[in-house]
């Protein structure tokens, strides 16, 4: 039999994920349940089991251990130990042996499991005394939704969200992202709180106003990236590593209306390449294939952006005085 068609119920479940932790906790030493900083005993919730059957161990903070031992005191009544209860598995449709569950409550003369339903109707309770409404009709809460307040309230509180995955128990960081409502507010707040954190590390030399000399050759450059077959595309203060070899250049912006100069240059390497092979230059042999192959791509390249729809070259931005930087251009004022 295929440990696929095996049917696991969750009373199993959960009698096989206790026993793995008994044997799990006697092999390995208590140290591995300290803090390894101060050597402290931290408390940790165990969730077990989880959607996915695998062991969830959360960190217990003071306000939930406070919480935790209030709902231990009430359920407790007095007693001794919890109360034992049964838990309907609504999907099984199977009831589980007497357990002493915490999270139950007093019906009558008997102890009962708190179901989804019930928990359901306190907060349909709790929101229609609240009048709690949204635009106009009564707000609907459900367990779940606490779930989702967590993940946002936690990443938008600085939580980093592969943390926040874990305690959710989630195995793709998607799934937690898409629990976490981000509103546009905070995406500005964030980047402007990191781009002061990242100036503070870097020179200020490099946030200081550019003079009129540094500003004429910043445009300069892109004055002359124009050449006889396009545009040059290489970066600001940075040299030509090709010689201007432009045919060989992969940063070349191939213009579509230089294709005649361009099919000229072709035939010219045809013939150098005919007449190298006669004289058996092979140095200059494999130069002249080396350019006549970046060539032919080149008028490819040409042909398509040919097929294309034309654009306009709007040419490089200028500066008003409004802006800290300008050009001294009559037209413009």
């Amino acid at each position: 039999m295929s440990s696929t068609s095996v049917a696991v119920y969750p009373t199993e479940t959960i009698e096989a994920h206790r026993a793995f932790i008994a044997r799990r906790r006697t092999l390995r030493p208590a140290e591995e349940y300290r803090t390894p900083t101060d050597a402290e005993w931290e408390p940790m919730l165990q969730v077990a089991p989880s959607k996915t059957d695998s062991e969830r161990l959360l960190l217990v903070s003071p306000e939930l251990a406070e919480v935790l031992t209030s709902v231990i005191f009430r359920v407790r009544a007095g007693n001794a130990a919890l109360p034992l209860v049964s838990a309907n598995d609504v999907f099984e449709q199977t009831w589980s042996p007497p357990r002493p569950f915490l999270f139950q409550r007093r019906y009558g003369t008997e102890d009962r499991l708190l179901t989804r339903s019930y928990i359901r109707e306190c907060l349909v309770a709790t929101s229609q005394s609240a009048q709690i409404t949204v635009a106009g009709d009564p707000l609907e809460w459900r367990p779940h939704d606490f779930r989702r307040i967590f993940v946002t309230d936690a990443i938008r509180s600085g939580l980093p969200p592969h943390i926040a995955a874990k305690i959710c128990g989630h195995a793709a960081l998607d799934t937690t992202m898409g629990y976490a409502a981000i509103y546009p507010e905070d995406v500005i707040s964030r980047h402007r709180a990191f781009i002061a954190r990242r100036r503070t590390e870097r020179p200020s030399e490099e946030y200081r106003e550019l003079t009129a000399t540094e500003w004429k050759e910043f445009l300069t450059h892109f004055e002359l990236r124009k050449v006889a077959l396009g545009t040059c595309g290489r970066d600001y203060a940075t040299p030509c590593q090709h010689e201007n070899a432009c045919v060989r250049c992969p940063l070349l912006l191939v213009d579509p209306a230089q294709m005649p100069r361009l099919q000229e240059i072709h035939a010219n390497l045809v013939d150098r390449l005919q007449e190298a092979r006669e004289q058996g230059w092979l140095g200059e042999v494999a130069v002249i294939e080396t350019t006549m192959a970046a060539a032919t791509q080149k008028l490819e390249a040409m042909r398509e952006r040919a097929t294309q729809p034309s654009t306009v070259h709007l040419g490089m931005p200028d500066f008003r005085r409004d802006a800290g930087r300008f050009t001294a251009r009559p037209d413009l004022g």
